[in-house]
């Protein structure tokens, strides 16, 4: 089986048309396990329920923000090593630095086509 019939991923985006053109990406690639969630609070019930490997999430969303997320999956046992993709509309050093040190493993600025976000996932998970 390859990495693309094998890997769970969570898009977490507050809005409804980017969560759908991430996921029309991801099924693009061939990638057939595709989660979503519409908020921070919402993704962590749905990993709770369901384990992904790698959660690719909106920075700016009402209520807890990407980074806030990633905050809480690095803090859980179980979910300490989820990998984990910031999508930010505005990829300051300052948005970076916090997600580097909470241990993001990439991120990619808005707005960006398919060969860019199938780069950004391949420097994380490998070749697709």
């Amino acid at each position: 089986m390859s990495l693309k019939d094998q890997i769970q991923i969570l898009v977490v985006d507050d809005m409804s048309t980017s969560r759908g053109l991430i996921v029309q990406a991801l099924e693009s690639f061939g990638i057939r396990n595709i989660h979503a969630a519409s908020s921070g609070d919402e993704a962590l019930s749905a990993i709770a329920r369901q384990p992904v490997h790698l959660v690719l999430s909106d920075y700016n969303m009402p209520g807890m923000s990407g980074i806030e997320l990633l905050k809480n999956l690095r803090q859980g046992a179980a979910t300490k090593g989820v990998g984990f993709i910031l999508i930010t509309g505005k990829a300051d050093k300052e948005t970076v630095d916090a997600g580097k040190a909470l241990g993001m493993n990439n991120f990619i600025k808005k707005p960006f086509g398919n060969p860019d976000l199938k780069a950004c996932l391949e420097a994380v998970v490998g070749r697709l």
